[in-house]
């Protein structure tokens, strides 16, 4: 009789990290929107909390979320990110006017 050897594999499951960035924008003050707040993990988790905490309008753009990370706290976006950030906007005012 053969020897049956058994081969097991192991699998951790594990979502995503959150990411997480805030933006704030004042038309009459900045020429462009500042980063408040970045973070991923606990720290994304914190910022999330934060926003449903404050009624803060959340919306998912990951490609959008990973660029604002790697940008400086308390400073204007990169003019790169400019028309994605000013369409994200356009669409927080709509929603805005909508709720009012």
């Amino acid at each position: 009789m053969g020897r049956c050897l058994r081969h097991y594999s192991t699998l951790l499951i594990v979502p995503k990290l959150p990411k997480a960035a805030a933006l704030a924008y004042d038309a009459q003050k900045e020429s462009a929107p500042k980063l408040l707040a970045k973070g991923q993990g606990h720290i994304a988790q914190a910022i999330i909390d934060k926003a449903i905490e404050h009624d803060i309008v959340r919306f998912e753009n990951p490609q959008l979320v990973d660029a604002l990370l790697r940008m400086e706290l308390d400073t204007q976006i990169a003019p790169a990110l400019y028309e994605s950030v000013a369409t994200l906007f356009a669409w927080l005012y709509k929603v805005e006017q909508s709720a009012s």
